[in-house]
């Protein structure tokens, strides 16, 4: 098995209430979603030089439930825009073509990074009209109950060609073997899934592998402690 850490430094926290009460009021239970703390997060130095591709749209059909949005990957541009780089591949593929820089403003991205998947959800859904919300999966490890939820979102959202957002922490294992490490957190984008939704396509843009395949139940322990937006 590959590993690949990313040492970052030391975030703060921000409790659900707290993030709540700052303009997600109502959010937390729109729809049986619950908001989510998906703490600040941030990934190491990557080179903006790197040339972006495109991924064409695939249907895995009924033999393999499966399903593949056409969206455009980038590194980030900055040790910082992570969750920018995630939400702009997310928003690529429904059409919309916002820089990096303009996706950081809007999220309220610094150099501490962002501060939750509530900010990605809200700029996802101000942007491109759809119905995103924030799930939040708060303990140390996912239950079984929410690796369901998890796959039943991401096999939703991208049926309706919506990319998910995940705020991760710590190491995931892809198909393949190799471990990505983000050891103070990292953001996201899901863009595909296969195996009727226990196997993952992960857009990732700090990345040696820049797209990967994990499974959904890894992935949602990926997330334990913090949220997604779905």
């Amino acid at each position: 098995m590959t590993t690949v850490t990313r040492w970052l430094p030391a975030i703060t926290q921000t409790s659900v209430v707290r993030k709540a009460a700052l303009g997600v009021a109502g959010l937390a239970f729109a729809g049986g979603a619950i908001a989510g703390p998906a703490t600040a997060a941030h990934a190491a130095p990557a080179s903006a030089d790197k040339p972006a591709t495109v991924s064409q749209e695939r249907d895995g059909g009924k033999r393999d439930g499966g399903k593949e949005l056409g969206f455009t990957y980038k590194f980030q541009e900055t040790y910082f825009y992570c969750a920018p780089a995630a939400t702009k591949m997310a928003l690529s593929a429904l059409g919309k073509d916002l820089s990096q820089d303009e996706l950081a403003k809007k999220l309220g991205t610094t150099e501490a990074g962002t501060n939750s998947a509530i900010e990605t959800t809200r700029v996802l859904k101000d942007v491109s009209g759809k119905d995103y919300r924030t799930v939040e999966i708060p303990g140390e490890k996912a239950s079984k109950a929410e690796q369901d939820r998890l796959r039943a979102d991401v096999v939703r959202a991208l049926d309706d060609k919506r990319p998910v957002v995940a705020n991760i922490i710590g190491t995931g294992v892809d198909t393949d073997g190799h471990a990505h490490s983000y050891e103070g957190g990292h953001y996201i984008a899901v863009v595909g899934y296969r195996d009727g939704g226990d196997t993952v396509k992960i857009g990732d843009s700090w990345s040696d592998e820049g797209q990967y395949w994990i499974s959904t139940d890894k992935l949602a322990n990926w997330i334990a402690s913090r949220g997604y937006s779905a």
